[in-house]
C-alpha cells in the first residue's frame, strides 16, 4: 500500500501522507515520494497542492527506528521540504491533527496551514538530543520570530492550534467539524486567483526569504551534527521509543 498518495481533481492536487499506523512518522520511502510530488512542474490546470493525512495524527517526525539506523537524516527531509518551498504554486496543509518535529516543519513549510484546534504543533527535539539543521532552524525564525522560535525550540513544548493561530504562525484554527469547509474556503479562493500572478508572488516571497542560506553556519552545522551524534542524542531516541523518561548527561 502507498504511503503517499497524489491524486489530482480540475485545479487542484492532493497529496495525502497514509501512515496512519504509524501515525504517518516519514520514513525514507516516504520523504523520496514527497519530495518527488514536488519536483515536478505543475501541468497548466493546476492552481494549488493541497497536502493532508489520514488517521489521528498529521505527521509525527521522522521515523526514529529508522533514523537510528542511519537510513533516515537531515539531509533528506531538508531536500523534501526544500522542494515543498521552492514548488512554484500555493501549497496548503490540511492538519486534522499532531505536527511535531518533522511533521511540524512540513507543516510550515507550506504557505497556508488550515487546522483543528485539537491539534498540536512543536519541536521536541531537544527532549531527545537533537537539534534542527540551520536549514530547518530558519524556517522556525521567519514563521514563529525570534520568540516563538525559541519557545518552540529550547522548550520543546508543543502548542495547540489555536495559539499558532493567535500568534500568526498558521492561516486558521477552526472546530474540527469545520476543517474541511475552513480548508475548502482557502483552496477555493486560491484556485480562482490568476496562475501567473500567484507564480510570480511565490517567488518574490521565496527569494525575499533566501538571504539567510548565505550567512555562514559551518560553526552551527558542527554543533547540530555533535548534538545528533551524541550519547544523549541515543539516550533520548531510545527512551522514547520506550516510552521512559530520558537520563542526559550533557556527552
Amino acid at each position: 500500500m502507498e504511503k503517499v498518495r497524489v491524486a489530482a481533481e480540475g485545479a487542484v492536487r492532493t497529496v495525502t501522507l497514509a501512515r496512519a499506523d504509524k501515525r504517518n512518522a516519514l520514513d525514507a520511502e516516504m520523504l523520496a515520494a514527497l519530495r518527488a510530488a514536488f519536483a515536478v512542474e505543475p501541468p497548466a490546470t493546476e492552481r494549488v497542492t493541497v497536502i493532508r493525512a489520514e488517521g489521528s495524527a498529521f505527521c509525527a517526525g521522522l521515523d526514529l527506528r529508522e533514523r537510528g539506523g542511519g537510513q533516515v537524516g537531515a539531509s533528506a527531509i531538508e531536500a523534501m521540504l526544500h522542494a515543498i518551498e521552492l514548488y512554484p504554486l500555493p501549497v496548503v496543509a490540511v492538519v486534522q491533527g499532531d505536527a511535531i518535529a518533522g511533521g511540524n516543519e512540513l507543516a510550515l513549510h507550506c504557505d497556508f496551514v488550515v487546522a483543528s484546534v485539537t491539534a498540536r504543533f512543536g519541536m521536541s527535539l531537544a527532549k531527545i538530543g537533537l537539534a534542527p539543521s540551520w536549514f530547518l532552524a530558519k524556517k522556525l525564525l521567519e514563521v514563529a520570530g525570534p520568540v516563538g522560535a525559541r519557545e518552540m525550540l529550547l522548550l520543546g513544548d508543543l502548542l495547540p492550534a489555536g495559539r499558532m493561530a493567535e500568534l500568526a504562525l498558521i492561516h486558521r484554527a477552526v472546530q474540527p467539524g469545520e476543517l474541511e469547509s475552513a480548508a475548502a474556503a482557502v483552496i477555493g479562493r486560491l484556485a480562482a486567483n490568476a496562475p501567473l500572478s500567484l507564480r510570480a508572488m511565490k517567488a518574490v516571497l521565496v527569494r525575499a526569504m533566501a538571504f539567510r542560506d548565505g550567512i555562514a553556519h559551518a560553526d552551527v552545522d558542527a554543533l547540530v551534527a555533535a548534538a545528533s551524534a551524541s550519547a544523549d542524542a541515543r539516550e533520548g531516541i531510545a527512551a522514547m521509543l520506550a516510552r521512559r523518561q530520558p537520563r542526559f548527561e550533557g556527552r
